[in-house]
C-alpha cells in the first residue's frame, strides 16, 4: 500500500515569495518534493500566476488550483495524508472542509508540523 503523502501551500502570507512574505521557505518546499511528497499550490491568485511562480522557482507542482477546489485535489490524488499550509482562517475553513489537515503559517506551529512533516 503507497504511504503518499500530499501538501498543499498557500502562497500569500504563507510561502516566502508571497505578498506578503510568509513563513515556509522555498527550501522547505523543496525538501518536501525531494522526500516524495506530492506538493501543489491552493491559492487565490489566479491558474496562471501559480504556474508562473512555480516555473520561476523550478519547481514542478503536481498541482495548482483555487482555494475553494482543494476537495477536487483530493479527489485527483489517493493519498494517505492530505495537509493544507495556510495562515487564515479561509485556509484553514477550506482544509477542513475538503478533508485537510491544517498546518498555520505561523512561528509557533510552525516549529511543531515542520519536524513531525519534513524531519527539519
Amino acid at each position: 500500500m503507497s504511504r503518499l503523502t500530499l501538501v498543499s501551500f498557500d502562497i500569500d502570507g504563507t510561502l516566502e515569495v508571497g505578498e506578503p512574505p510568509g513563513i515556509v521557505t522555498i527550501a522547505l518546499v523543496k525538501i518536501a518534493k525531494g522526500l516524495g511528497y506530492v506538493i501543489g499550490s491552493c491559492s487565490d491568485r489566479t491558474l496562471s500566476y501559480q504556474q508562473d511562480m512555480w516555473e520561476t522557482l523550478r519547481i514542478a507542482p503536481d498541482f495548482t488550483v483555487l482555494k475553494h477546489r482543494l476537495d477536487d485535489v483530493k479527489a485527483r490524488f489517493a493519498a494517505t495524508a492530505y495537509y493544507h499550509v495556510g495562515d487564515t482562517d479561509t485556509d484553514e475553513r477550506f482544509a477542513l472542509a475538503a478533508g485537510f489537515r491544517f498546518l498555520k503559517a505561523d512561528a509557533e506551529a510552525h516549529r511543531a508540523w515542520s519536524t513531525e512533516l519534513f524531519g527539519c
